[in-house]
């Protein structure tokens, strides 16, 4: 977690003030990794568009419009960063493992919306899970979970 990230937790913690700054500086790097996954292999189909959209909404935002402004913020912050690594640090690590599994599982789900998941995407994700802190184990049953939701498997 970044020092911006951190004195901004610990002032809405010992202060009670900007909650909702910290949560959605978190929602917005969950999103500009979801974003990264499905821009990754060159091709943006609609099918990922259009899953990475239900993902958000259900997930992150409030209704479609708050959806679409973050995901605008996301690809933005995507085009700006040079590493999936940096996008996890601003994910805190106070995130309890149920988030981070389901954050993997989004992955992959978008990963697989295009009814495949080529070698680049693959790699992302898993990359992604392990910088979440998951072993193959885990990795695999999130992929087989995000597939399943995408329709894949």
């Amino acid at each position: 977690m970044s020092l911006i990230a951190r004195l901004r937790a610990y002032a809405a913690e010992a202060l009670g003030v900007g909650t909702h700054e910290t949560v959605d500086d978190t929602h917005l790097a969950a999103t500009a990794l979801l974003v990264h996954v499905a821009r990754v292999d060159g091709i943006l189909a609609a099918s990922e568009s259009e899953r990475l959209s239900r993902l958000v909404q259900g997930h992150y935002a409030d209704g479609p419009e708050a959806a679409r402004a973050l995901i605008a913020r996301a690809t933005a912050m995507d085009s700006e960063t040079r590493d999936v690594a940096s996008l996890v640090e601003m994910i805190p690590h106070e995130a309890n493992k149920a988030e981070r599994q389901a954050l993997l599982t989004m992955a992959w789900s978008v990963a697989a919306a295009d009814g495949r998941v080529d070698e680049f995407e693959e790699a992302l994700v898993e990359r992604l899970g392990r910088l979440l802190g998951f072993d193959e184990g885990a990795i695999a049953s999130a992929r087989r979970t995000g597939q399943q939701q995408a329709g894949l498997a």
